[in-house]
């Protein structure tokens, strides 16, 4: 059973940066998929990004591309995924989920079977 754990949300004002992370167990990490969602108040969850098993492929949604970066890397210890956000915005505030999927390649898969249980992240001056 893949586990995934979100961190690094918070509190920040309009313009400011942050990185989350997921770390990622229970199964080999070479093989999935990774993506970040996000879901605001009162809104359905929504796509933000996604990177491929071999890390070349990355997609993001409208608007996201150029602001965020989508990362992932793995040592002996840890493996992980990343979202680095800048230039943050007030619309930017949400629970970030990332989810991982069975994938190779460049692949980015349609669904995505397993999610952490999110981070929040508030933009606001």
């Amino acid at each position: 059973q893949v586990q995934l754990v979100e961190s690094g949300g918070g509190l920040v004002q309009p313009g400011e940066s942050l990185r989350l992370s997921c770390a990622f167990s229970g199964r080999l990490f070479s093989t999935y998929a990774l993506a970040w969602f996000r879901q605001a108040p009162g809104k359905e969850r929504e796509f933000v990004a996604a990177i491929s098993v071999n890390g070349r492929n990355l997609e993001y949604a409208n608007g996201m591309k150029g602001r965020f970066t989508i990362s992932r890397d793995h040592d002996r210890v840890t493996e992980m995924l990343f979202l680095q956000m800048n230039a943050l915005k007030p619309e930017d505030t949400a629970v970030y989920y990332c989810a991982a999927a069975e994938a190779t390649g460049n692949m980015i898969p349609g669904n995505w079977a397993y999610w952490g249980q999110g981070t929040q992240v508030t933009v606001s001056s």
